[in-house]
């Protein structure tokens, strides 16, 4: 910019500051309002009653909150182009930083809504758009996403299979906060999402829907959720064995979702709800399909029997908590007392990780805190490997890359 006069070039360089500080954000306020209430997924009117009237909320906006604190803390006078209401701005002015509201939604909102407000955002100037919500708001982002505008998620869904995501709220904070200092690398991802009413029966099968640039940070940025392979059903049957073999009488489980949880059940004699969570005691179904607050009902009732949870690792990702098995959440999770969880899976997970840790996101930081350090995972009978386990926004965390 040599040779421009003095005005100008202070004009540009503050017009570049500005814009690099520019964050975009679309909220879906209903995102993963589904998950606590068994109902693998948030979409259409029918399935948010149904949520409702089972007392579940969404954490959405929570969520946003948590990582616009993030950026807050550093940058106070952050630039967020964002929509009115509960679609940004409620969690903008809750951050401590101010909306620049561009789009205002009918109400409640809809996917249109969304995209709609996306592309108000992109002409507002974001350098980067953040979105709150699942696999099914990363779709409605990505269909009116300008090329080349990189786009990141806060995890608060109950599908997140693709890998548009940051690993937690407080991870999405630390990639914007980033961002705005200095443009991180961005790589390629990818937005899947499944059919809900397929889900529901059990039947998981993602479909690409589009390419988008993400900004990447080891131990921040999500990967793909990865199939089990065909050759990993032997593993599958060995690992389901060990962790029947570890069972207590009088104990329940809490069965979580996840091919080796189900491989359990059959292996017990039992039907298994697909991608649910089931309460079983000594070779029975006490309660099947639980929703957040049936488990609550069963924990905190006088002097009930002991409990834990039997959760798996999502292959690719190394989740334990908060992809796909809301249910546990960290109310649930308290509940259980000081030892939840019982972890199995099969060697060739653990290896496909390649040392990254196993992560728990359950949206209350302390919790996550608690639960992190190492843990047994049963991966067959009298089998056992001692993991690492993480909460997202550890410092040092090698996962998800």
């Amino acid at each position: 910019m040599a040779g421009l006069p003095a005005q100008v070039l202070q004009l540009t360089l503050t017009s570049n500051v500005h814009a690099a500080r520019t964050v975009g954000l679309v909220i879906n306020p209903i995102a993963g309002i589904g998950g606590p209430a068994g109902l693998k997924g948030s979409d259409g009117p029918d399935i948010q009653a149904v949520a409702y009237s089972k007392g579940s909320r969404s954490r959405s906006i929570d969520r946003a909150v948590n990582a616009l604190s993030m950026i807050a803390a550093t940058f106070p006078d952050a630039h967020i182009v964002t929509a009115a209401g509960q679609m940004g701005a409620d969690a903008v002015t809750a951050a401590g930083l101010t909306a620049d509201v561009v789009y205002s939604s009918r109400q409640p909102s809809t996917g249109d809504d969304t995209a709609a407000a996306v592309t108000a955002i992109a002409a507002a100037g974001a350098s980067l758009l953040l979105f709150v919500g699942g696999d099914g708001t990363a779709r409605d982002v990505a269909s009116k996403l300008p090329v080349g505008l990189p786009m990141l998620g806060i995890p608060a869904g109950v599908k997140m299979y693709s890998a548009c995501f940051a690993v937690s709220a407080s991870a999405a904070g630390t990639l914007a906060t980033r961002w705005i200092e200095e443009p991180l690398p961005v790589e390629n991802r990818e937005v899947l999402d499944v059919d809900e009413q397929a889900i529901r029966t059990g039947r998981v099968d993602p479909h690409l829907f589009a390419i988008v640039r993400v900004p990447f940070l080891a131990g921040r940025t999500q990967a793909r959720k990865s199939a089990t392979l065909a050759s990993e059903a032997a593993g599958v049957r060995v690992a389901a064995s060990g962790a029947i073999a570890t069972m207590s009488p009088g104990t329940r489980y809490l069965l979580g979702p996840g091919g080796t949880t189900m491989e359990i059940a059959r292996q017990l004699g039992l039907t298994k709800t697909p991608l649910g969570v089931d309460v079983i005691r000594d070779g029975h179904v006490e309660l099947a399909d639980a929703s957040e607050q049936e488990l609550l009902n069963l924990l905190t009732e006088s002097a009930g029997p002991p409990a834990r949870a039997i959760v798996t690792v999502i292959g690719g990702q190394g989740f334990l908590l908060g992809r796909g098995n809301q249910q546990l959440s960290a109310a649930v999770l308290r509940a259980l007392g000081s030892d939840p969880l019982c972890v199995v899976a099969t060697e060739q997970k653990l290896t496909a990780l390649g040392g990254r840790p196993l992560l728990v996101d359950t949206g209350d930081r302390e919790l996550d805190t608690t639960l992190s350090g190492y843990i047994a995972v049963t991966t067959g009978v009298g089998r056992t490997s001692v993991y690492p386990v993480h909460a997202p926004e550890n410092e040092g965390a090698h996962s998800c890359v």
